[in-house]
């Protein structure tokens, strides 16, 4: 197995067809479609569906895809990295986050890019996921952290930083404070939760109705870290990611019939990636994964 056949068959996937990639690639449609076979015989499975317009995953497929981009962006962040050594790196970052951001990562990794790249010139601009999203698509941003629940808007590229189920946040010894929770089981709870326009509370919704549930949201709040303190001086029921629960005394409690996952992801425009965006978007990916 090569890099470039993962660089090749995440290509297909995210245009669609081996002669979109190809020529987004700059390489023959027989030598995408070759090295996507070889790939395929190596791994002892078919990825892709080739038998409709568009090529589509097959279930080995959507298990190896995260893999491989994963790989592919860690690759990245070793190439640049590398490239820090040997030419300072300059350019002009307009880099869009959620609103009310508290990820330490993320905020360690802005902080520093001005210490170690004063070449860089970073603005940083808050705003919901789909706002920046079309912000990113406009060109009046060059990179935007986002949630969201399936697959970014057509034309941009994502790497998935987050990838987690939503859970019930509760104060250790409230009645809710068991092993695992249902959904229904938020009702007559007041149920605390992000702005409508985040990936979370797009999660909950979607997760609701495909139950036939009411996604009621009693409390709304931008800042995750502003619903924990609230949970935690019984407010009410806090709907975030399975890992939010920071504060002393809390207990993130898992919704076992929650069919939609929370995902953070980096996104960026296919056809525009500058330097100094790449180096960002790689050390972005690098501080935000976990382990």
């Amino acid at each position: 197995m090569e890099m470039h056949q993962l660089r090749y068959f995440a290509a297909v996937v995210d245009e669609g067809t081996f002669t979109a990639a190809a020529a987004r690639l700059h390489v023959s449609q027989s030598g995408i479609s070759t090295q996507v076979a070889k790939l395929e015989r190596e791994l002892g499975q078919q990825l892709l569906d080739r038998t409709g317009r568009q090529v589509r995953l097959t279930p080995a497929g959507e298990a190896v895809l995260p893999l491989a981009k994963n790989a592919l962006a860690t690759l990245d962040a070793i190439q640049h990295t590398a490239a820090e050594f040997a030419d300072a790196v300059r350019g002009r970052v307009r880099l869009g986050m959620i609103m009310g951001c508290s990820i330490p990562p993320f905020l360690d990794t802005v902080a520093d890019l001005g210490r170690s790249h004063p070449g860089i010139e970073l603005s940083l601009h808050e705003g919901h996921s789909d706002d920046l999203q079309a912000q990113v698509l406009a060109g009046s941003l060059d990179l935007a952290l986002i949630g969201y629940t399936g697959e970014a808007s057509p034309g941009l590229e994502d790497t998935v930083v987050v990838d987690e189920p939503i859970a019930a946040v509760v104060p250790a010894g409230h009645p809710l404070d068991r092993a695992r929770l249902r959904l229904a089981d938020l009702r007559g709870e007041k149920v605390l939760c992000l702005p409508p326009g985040t990936g979370l509370r797009a999660a909950y919704q979607d997760s609701c109705r495909r139950l036939g549930l009411d996604p009621r949201v009693d409390i709304e709040a931008s800042s995750p870290a502003a619903l924990l303190r609230l949970a935690e001086r019984g407010a009410g029921v806090a709907v975030l990611s399975a890992s939010s629960a920071t504060g002393a005394g809390l207990r993130a409690v898992p919704l076992a019939d929650a069919a939609t996952r929370a995902r953070l992801g980096l996104v960026v425009r296919r056809d525009q990636q500058s330097p100094a965006v790449r180096l960002l978007r790689a050390r972005l990916a690098a501080a935000m994964r976990p382990g």
